[in-house]
């Protein structure tokens, strides 16, 4: 059975890899990412997952995902600029936050769907922690203008949930789904 990966994001390709998971193809949906006017964070991201896995064509089994990092009902979207990305973490600083993952698993008609949220502390940043940051340009093309998984692990004192599913894919409920289908999970670093 092929996997196609419909995201272009190496953390969700990396996460895949720890359960010995590597995708026969990869195909990223070129949607419109645009939340709707007063549209909540999970709704938001869990319709971002359904229309990525609805814009790719494929017969084989297709696997999608979507992040979101909120505070409140507002989304923090990926920061279009330095500036922005100094603004969320301003915001998120001192603070704690939700980030929700929503993945689809969809195979011809068949379109099975889960949502993760995570609840996670930041510490109080300094100027200089922020600044630094934005120097490092981690923050490019991450939802709230952070990586977990990177340097800005050192402002996260406290997570309440998924690591992974902050990361970007929450592996739980991946294999679930993905063995749902019939597809091995070897666990063992062995291409499924």
């Amino acid at each position: 059975m092929r996997l196609v990966l419909g995201s272009g994001s190496a953390r969700r390709r990396d996460l895949l890899a720890q359960i010995g998971i590597t995708p026969d193809e990869i195909c990223a949906a070129n949607i419109d990412e645009t939340p709707k006017r007063s549209e909540l964070p999970r709704a938001y991201v869990e319709r971002m997952a359904r229309e990525k896995a609805e814009a790719i064509t494929t017969s084989d089994l297709l696997l999608t995902a979507d992040t979101v990092v909120s505070l409140g009902r507002r989304i923090l979207g990926k920061p279009e600029d330095p500036a922005e990305a100094a603004t969320f973490l301003l915001q998120l600083s001192g603070r704690r936050h939700r980030v929700t993952t929503s993945l689809c698993l969809r195979r011809g008609d068949v379109l099975r769907q889960r949502t993760v949220e995570s609840r996670v502390k930041m510490k109080r940043l300094s100027d200089a922690e922020i600044s630094a940051y934005i120097r490092s340009g981690e923050w490019q093309g991450k939802a709230g203008g952070y990586a977990i998984q990177g340097m800005a692990a050192a402002f996260i004192p406290e997570i309440q949930g998924s690591y992974t599913a902050i990361v970007g894919l929450p592996l739980t409920e991946t294999a679930g789904l993905l063995e749902s289908f019939g597809y091995p999970i070897p666990y063992d670093g062995a291409p499924a």
